[in-house]
Order: C-alpha cells, then structure tokens, then sequence
C-alpha cells in the first residue's frame, strides 16, 4: 500500500486521468470536424488508448508490476498512434487536413495527448523501475 502512495504512482494516476479527459475531449473534436476512423482504429482507440490505461492503473493495487506494464505499454502504443495518424501520414486524421473551422482545436488536443502520452510512458517506466528497487 505504502508504493501506492508514492510520488511516481500519484503522478502517473494524474497522467492517466489526464490523458483519459483529453481523449474523450479529441474525440469529440474528431465527432465534429467530421473525422472518422475506420473500425480497426476504432477498436484501437477502445481498448489501447481509452481502457488499457485505466485498467493498468487499476491493476496497480492488486499486481503493481503488471499494471505498470499495461500502462506503460498501452501508453507508448496510443503515442505511436497519434504521432503516426495526427502528425505523419497524410490522412483525414492528419492536423493540417481537418476542416479550418476545427483544424486548431484538433491540432490543441492531438499535441495534449502526446504530451500525456509521453508522461504516462516515462512515469509507468521509471513506476516500474522503482519496483525493481524495492
């Protein structure tokens, strides 16, 4: 219980947290800039970006290793995903080809994520190191 309450797992219970308001947010944006995915990516989204997260985060009490890892692993996969999709290949779900109207607020949330992503990532790593050390 003590490891729970530690500096590393509050910070990346925040991270997580954080990156699940920003995905519902990004989502909605995608809803009304009319950008859709195709089901594969869909599918993706439900279970690695939305719910892999919250269940590692979940599974930290009971397995603190194995929910470390699930966060560390759903987190590197969904900032693959959106730096690939938001920010590389030329796509409907690429920032610079939403619709204007939409494009900043696309653009907005599609960089919050990375920057969770990348925090989420960074913190399950050094949560699962300090783990090791214990």
């Amino acid at each position: 219980m003590a490891s729970r309450s530690s500096w590393t797992w509050t910070w990346l219970a925040a991270a997580v947290l954080a990156h699940f308001v920003v995905s519902i947010a990004h989502g909605a944006v995608h809803t009304e800039a009319r950008v859709a995915l195709s089901s594969e990516a869909m599918l993706f989204v439900f279970i690695v970006i939305l719910a892999g997260p919250l269940i590692g985060l979940a599974l930290t009490w009971p397995a603190e290793r194995v929910g470390g890892w699930l966060i560390a692993v759903t987190m590197t996969g969904s900032l693959l995903f959106g730096l690939v999709n938001h920010f590389v290949v030329a796509s409907p779900d690429h920032v610079a080809h939403v619709d204007r109207q939409w494009r900043d607020l696309f653009a907005a949330t599609a960089i919050l994520l990375t920057v969770t992503e990348t925090l989420g990532t960074v913190l399950a790593i050094r949560f699962l190191r300090e783990r090791q050390l214990a």
